[in-house]
């Protein structure tokens, strides 16, 4: 049995897999109060690995008889695209969230502390800082402010192998862009597998449900000054509350659907409009690529939307073949991955 553990903010999602098959999935959710307990996240750990326990005590399963343990990778330093083995030097850095206090963070630890004292393997796979730029990528316009790579690398790497596979290819064998539309929006062109270039989904490319994209950079400044807001205000603005709360006061696309069709005419531009840098964000990682792509896919929440993928593959269709792969399940793709390992389709990789 492989328990796949995924922790967010509100919840921890969990499940079990024997082999590619689900025998059991829970989101068990946190209460504001409860969390409101809790100074840093790494606070968190022992509530939360009791809460996977209890999780595997109602389905009847051992920690000690678990196959292996894959969870959620963190903010770590920097790595390439992969399956890591938890190890003290990962341990110790998301317990410490050197870099960006996150609920993924949790993942290897919980993961280490259920199955602490057993030979049982603990993996992370393909975490949001999974960075495999060319050095011309990095460059941004301004020597102290590189451009970062961070994404959503585990359902755009599912995602790349899923579609090899259906054309009958190795992931090694192929160019491709893989755009993940949710809450946050990552572009990414994979070269021969690779992922090259990323947008930083907090800091550039679209506008999204709730985050502002790459925004005029120097009306941004005058803004900040002119209304006196705080770093953590002005974070927030462009992490939480831009997008689509920012015009429309929802982040929810299918409330901007409903609009539209209730013949709302600033939701159907705002809507759009988001379709319309997807498609220029899209239209930039052809660029990297030297218009060598086989194909496009459009993942993540966001291609439920008809409409959304509709204006998007009228803008990109020239480049590349559009395919739509709908949704994102966090569980499936890390139980993926491990199974990748078992198979010998990926080899392990050490985190230092």
């Amino acid at each position: 049995m492989i328990l796949v553990i995924n922790p967010g903010s509100t919840s921890t999602k969990a499940a079990l897999y024997e082999g590619s098959k689900l025998v059991a999935q829970e989101s068990l959710d946190h209460s504001a109060t409860e969390l409101a307990s809790f100074g840093r996240i790494s606070d968190q750990l022992e509530m939360r690995v009791q809460t996977v326990a209890e999780f595997l005590a109602r389905h009847g399963v051992l920690a000690e008889r678990l196959e292996a343990v894959m969870a959620r990778g963190g903010v770590l330093h920097p790595v390439s695209a992969g399956i890591y083995g938890v190890n003290a030097r990962m341990l110790r850095d998301c317990f410490e969230a050197r870099i960006a206090q996150h609920a993924s963070n949790l993942g290897a630890l919980i993961a280490h502390h259920l199955v602490e004292g057993t030979d049982i393997p603990c993996y992370i796979a393909d975490p949001v800082s999974v960075d495999e730029f060319e050095d011309v990528a990095r460059i941004s316009g301004l020597k102290e402010l590189p451009r970062r790579s961070l994404g959503h690398a585990l359902n755009i790497r599912k995602v790349a192998y899923n579609t090899a596979k259906a054309h009958g290819k190795a992931l090694n064998e192929m160019n491709m862009i893989v755009a993940h539309l949710g809450g946050g929006i990552s572009v990414a062109p994979l070269r021969h597998g690779r992922m090259v270039d990323v947008n930083n989904a907090n800091e550039q490319g679209p506008y999204s449900p709730e985050r502002a994209g790459l925004v005029p950079a120097v009306s941004l400044v005058r803004l900040c000054f002119e209304e006196g807001a705080t770093e953590a205000e002005v974070v927030k603005r462009l992490t939480r509350t831009g997008g689509l709360v920012s015009y429309l006061g929802t982040n929810d696309a299918r409330e901007a659907q409903r609009r539209i069709d209730g013949g709302d005419a600033e939701a159907a531009l705002v809507l759009e409009g988001m379709a319309y840098q997807i498609a220029k964000e899209i239209g930039a990682m052809a660029t990297v690529l030297d218009g060598d792509v086989d194909v496009i896919v459009l993942t993540g929440g966001l291609a439920h939307n008809e409409a959304v993928v509709r204006w998007v593959t009228e803008r990109v269709g020239f480049i590349a073949p559009v395919e739509v792969v709908p949704g994102e399940n966090e569980l499936e793709a890390l139980n993926d991955a491990y199974l990748r390992l078992r198979q010998g389709i990926e080899t392990e990789q050490v985190y230092d």
